[in-house]
């Protein structure tokens, strides 16, 4: 349920999934918002995928705009729970490692042989102030 070091050890998820996020990080952030204000959920998804996804309802990706290397989801804690990606007898430890959803970006990464959570904090400036 955390970023794991394999990630880290991949810089190709790393870099290709930052250098995407940059650009689509105010999209994810604000239905972030709208999914917690509405109270769908305290936990968003955002499933990121280089082929077309299989969970949630796609937002951004490929088709809209060119320039970027993944395809972007949303989706929830409660749907994962609902199609067993998380199972109920861990779904406990989700809620707790989940992290603050006002600072970071809760990615589900869908590539070959690579499936896991990663956590992304939303770029700010040195006020703390986010960055356009």
């Amino acid at each position: 349920m955390q970023n794991t070091p394999e990630l880290n050890s991949q810089g190709k998820y790393l870099g290709t999934i930052t250098k995407d996020f940059i650009k689509v990080y105010s999209v994810l952030k604000e239905a972030s918002y709208q999914i917690r204000k509405r109270n769908f959920s305290k936990y968003p998804i955002f499933p990121v995928s280089k082929e077309d996804l299989q969970i949630g309802q796609h937002i951004v990706g490929k088709q809209q705009k060119e320039f970027l290397e993944w395809n972007y989801g949303i989706s929830y804690a409660e749907e994962f729970l609902q199609k067993e990606l998380i199972l109920v007898d861990k779904y406990e430890e989700f809620k707790k490692s989940y992290k603050d959803p006002e600072e970071f970006c809760c990615l589900f990464v869908i590539d070959q042989d690579f499936v896991n959570f990663v956590y992304i904090p939303y770029p700010v400036d040195e006020e703390g102030n986010e960055v356009l």
